[in-house]
């Protein structure tokens, strides 16, 4: 078994020591087919990980957050999972991953893996011998299979849709030829929903999470934590129209009632564990409120804030999103997330405008807030996202679904997966000696690892900056709550206090004009960090557009 990262823990006396890791954490997600590829194939890799561990320990992180790496038919780019308890031979197998493992531990840096439980590959075993089986087996009632509607059951059961675009439902053949039952995928066709209703579900699972745990990972994030359980009797939603992951509107078959029993059982097993093993749920929901509920003291541990994901970048919209945040998350004692990027959704620096200016500015907002913070991989080299690749490059599912409105960017989600720069030239910039399986812009170099470390003005340099801040100053990160400070219109300052006695205030200008802040920023206090250049000789006076500023009061 995997040596784990507390079993080597020293005792200290230091009372910061005494707050669980995850309350406060940075973790960077990896996607292991765009981090770094190590043997060659134009596909990063677990071996490819392993070789740049350095470069994420020396940014300043304490955690990485892996996309899934198991055997898969990649339809979904390794969210369609054909076995949960082995490693896809893209990815290496086995041993690489306990490798791993091993050289994240030894750097300090904790390990949280994908768990993808609301659907598994039509290829995984289950569903093949459903299908072979036909009508009636029992291995069918382990996911949604459905007799259709109409004089021969040509239409789909109920009219859900998919998140990717079209029905939610595909039909099948049966044994004999004939015309079949109909399966739920809320995601892509190769993607079927099992259900949790079905007691060998969740004993596989409990079962899986125990393979990880015994390996040596620190946790799990939980991909679509909130889809778990449907309403009995599946009814029809009652309307047309695309469905959006993040909307008000309540669903039969998002954020169920029934799913917090899973994860309260799945916490009983992350407590058996030593090294405070941790949950993340991503749980779209309605509201803030809601989201809390998944984290609650018996549940889970942190669930992603994509409410404050998806805040446009004004003053007003973001003092509300991070209050209300802080407010739903209170009653239940969990930390606070924050995120700006994922997989998923174009990058920041693009999504938010304004260029790197901005996104340099919103992360140093990001990351005086307390609680923990997600990076996704690239933001600490700026990168933007790429719009411009070609349409035979693309692989992800809903863009082949484009005839109908599809989710996750429309499908456009290929744009924030384009594999890293490491350095300034070669035939993928240092991501791997065969090339890269989607291409990088022609100008990627100067972005690259190489290129930006030591120079002091990069955002590579800026980022292991503000980590590094974060870490020391004992009044970043931690604790629960914001002090807000009166500030000129579109500006945002807060201060935080340390129990040091310590006190930092973070001053943001999100308009478009420099803004007079000295009443903001006390003479006698200095500046730790700006996300931009300050004008001279006065860096207290003026606060430039777009730019944030960490000031010790």
């Amino acid at each position: 078994m995997t040596q784990h990262l507390a079993d080597r823990a020293q005792p200290s006396s230091d009372p910061a020591q005494a707050t669980p890791w995850w309350r406060d954490a940075v973790i960077y997600q990896v996607y292991p087919r765009s981090f770094a590829d190590g043997d060659g194939d134009g596909m990063g890799d677990l071996a490819g990980i392993r070789g740049r561990l350095r470069h994420l320990a020396d940014l300043g992180v304490d955690a990485v957050w892996l996309s899934p790496f198991y055997a898969s038919p990649q339809a979904d780019a390794g969210y369609d999972v054909a076995d949960y308890r082995a490693i896809d031979p893209v990815f290496g197998d086995l041993h690489d991953a306990d490798a791993l493992i091993r050289d994240a531990h030894d750097l300090g840096l904790r390990v949280i893996v994908d768990l993808v439980p609301n659907h598994s590959s039509d290829q995984h075993e289950w569903f093949q011998r459903a299908l072979r089986q036909g009508p009636g087996s029992p291995l069918r009632d382990r996911y949604h299979f459905r007799p259709g509607k109409g004089t021969d059951g040509e239409l789909p059961p109920n009219d859900w849709e998919s998140i990717f675009g079209g029905p939610a439902w595909t039909r099948t053949t049966n044994p004999d030829g004939t015309p079949g039952e109909w399966y739920l995928h809320l995601f892509a066709p190769e993607q079927p929903d099992l259900n949790w209703e079905n007691q060998a579900v969740r004993d596989e699972f409990r079962s899986v999470l125990r393979f990880w745990l015994d390996m040596g990972v620190d946790g799990f994030r939980i991909d679509v934590a909130h889809g778990l359980v449907k309403a009995p009797g599946l009814p029809d939603m009652g309307r047309a129209g695309q469905l959006e992951l993040l909307g008000t509107q309540v669903l039969p078959f998002f954020d169920q009632d029934g799913v917090h029993e899973i994860y309260r059982s799945w916490r009983k097993i992350l407590d058996e564990y030593p090294g405070e093993r941790i949950g993340v749920a991503e749980a779209w929901t309605p509201n803030a409120g809601r989201t809390a509920l998944y984290v609650r003291e018996d549940e889970l541990h942190q669930a992603f804030n994509f409410h404050y994901l998806t805040t446009p970048w004004d003053a007003a919209a973001l003092r509300e999103v991070i209050d209300s945040s802080l407010d739903s998350m209170r009653p239940v004692g969990a930390p606070t997330t924050w995120v700006l990027s994922n997989h998923d959704v174009v990058r920041h620096r693009t999504r938010l405008g304004g260029g790197l200016r901005r996104a340099r500015a919103a992360t140093l907002l990001m990351l005086a807030l307390p609680g923990s913070a997600y990076l996704y991989q690239g933001e600490e080299l700026g990168l933007p996202e790429v719009t411009d690749l070609p349409d035979e490059v693309r692989q992800d599912p809903a863009f082949f679904r484009r005839d109908h409105p599809a989710g996750g960017q429309g499908g456009l989600r290929d744009g924030c997966r384009v594999p890293l720069p490491w350095s300034a030239n070669g035939p993928s910039y240092g991501f791997g000696s065969g090339g890269s399986w989607l291409p990088q812009p022609a100008d990627w170099g100067r972005l690259s690892v190489a290129e930006q470390t030591g120079d002091p003005s990069s955002t590579l340099e800026f980022y292991r900056a503000a980590l590094a801040l974060r870490r020391a100053e004992r009044a970043l990160g931690a604790g629960e709550g914001v002090e807000w400070l009166r500030a000129p219109d579109g500006v945002l300052a807060l201060r935080r206090r340390g129990a040091d006695g310590s006190a930092v205030i973070c001053a943001v200008n999100t308009t478009g004009e420099a803004v007079e802040v000295s009443s903001l920023l006390p003479a006698e206090g200095r500046l730790l960090l700006a996300s931009g250049p300050l004008p001279d000789p006065s860096p207290s006076a003026v606060l430039p557009a777009d730019t944030t500023v960490w000031w010790r009061a």
